[in-house]
């Protein structure tokens, strides 16, 4: 009777300290997706006020020329933590472009038809359509990767849809050309979250792997693409180099733009593709209503006063759902805690 209270007694203290530790994980994984997430918006909003300090108020002419920049200190930084040993990921090999691919090619497209989109539209209009890009993220989620998504989660994504809709109702300019730009540029957007989240779980790869070879691989085609324009030449012959504020703020961009790439891989890595979407697009509504108040070319409406409102609510409602609900954090410690109880189990047969 003594042995088999003792061996209960046992079981039990076990059983306590499971719990205990899927607790743990589950409050580590909660703080871990939150913290990833703002870090993204933090990064994103401080490059641009950088970028636009380089652009506007230095007048530095490429835009191509300061992202091959971001691309060579991404290159530079993850190489030599490589060989330091303070990082790991796969040495390149012939089964790296298959693994990276499309990544490579969804960022030029990205690239391309988001400057084509600016351009030709007007900021509500290039605003209102690239939130599409969270509704595709959603559908290419549940496509490719066999996501679903709660029926909250999918109403608070339709809401920021119908108030980018809302927003921009007074501004309906119709340039088919511009619409196609900022509509493809959500397709290779969308389809670059998605496939990023999708890469992160290629084995040799991971969060150092992805962004080390897609710089690698993009660089080349960006700089010979900057050279034949005569963007490179209009770049390298630009008279601010030799002031220390410009070249301060340059390679400033060129650190942010690797610790921005960082911040998208980290919180698609803890969260979903879809999460990392919406967090974009809480920036940018927050840009916006700085903007109100700062900047002085903000016109103000009410409709798209209203509209705006309603895209930050239910994109605060969409974070809220997702950073509170253990529905995520429970599917990724189920297998964990079934291990850990068979474990308990089997030592409490063998003692018996």
């Amino acid at each position: 009777v003594r042995s088999s209270s003792r061996r209960a007694h046992e079981f039990k203290t076990e059983e306590t300290e499971t719990n205990m530790t899927l607790k743990d994980e589950v409050k580590r994984a909660r703080l871990m997706k939150f913290a990833s997430a703002a870090f993204y918006a933090f990064c994103s909003f401080f490059i641009i006020v950088v970028n636009k300090n380089i652009l506007t108020e230095h007048k530095f002419p490429s835009f191509m020329f300061l992202g091959i920049g971001q691309m060579t200190a991404t290159i530079i930084i993850l190489y030599v933590a490589k060989m330091n040993k303070a990082i790991h990921f796969q040495d390149f090999d012939k089964s790296i472009p298959g693994k990276i691919f499309p990544l490579p090619l969804l960022y030029v497209g990205n690239h391309v038809t988001g400057l084509g989109g600016t351009q030709k539209l007007s900021l509500p209009m290039f605003t209102v359509l690239r939130k599409f890009t969270i509704l595709l993220t959603m559908i290419m989620e549940s496509r490719i990767l066999r996501k679903s998504f709660a029926p909250p989660l999918v109403c608070s994504v339709l809401a920021i849809v119908v108030g980018a809709l809302v927003a921009a109702s007074s501004d309906l300019s119709f340039n088919a050309e511009g619409y196609t730009f900022v509509l493809l540029n959500d397709v290779f957007t969308a389809a670059s979250g998605v496939y990023t989240k999708k890469k992160l779980g290629m084995e040799g790869l991971g969060k150092y792997g992805v962004l080390f070879y897609n710089a690698f691989i993009i660089i080349i085609p960006t700089v010979l693409a900057s050279a034949y324009t005569g963007d490179l030449e209009k770049a390298l012959t630009f008279e601010g180099w030799m002031s220390v504020t410009f070249v301060f703020y340059f390679l400033l961009s060129c650190v942010m733009g690797f610790i921005l790439m960082y911040s998208i891989i980290l919180c698609s890595y803890y969260n979903t593709a879809l999460t990392t979407t919406v967090v974009g697009a809480i920036k940018n509504v927050a840009v916006m209503y700085i903007g109100m108040f700062i900047g002085g070319d903000y016109i103000f409406s009410w409709t798209n006063f209203i509209g705006l409102n309603i895209c930050i609510s239910a994109a605060l409602i969409y974070s809220y759902i997702t950073f509170h609900s253990s529905g995520s954090s429970e599917t990724n410690v189920k297998p964990a805690e079934d291990k850990l109880s068979i474990h308990i189990t089997e030592n409490h047969l063998e003692k018996t």
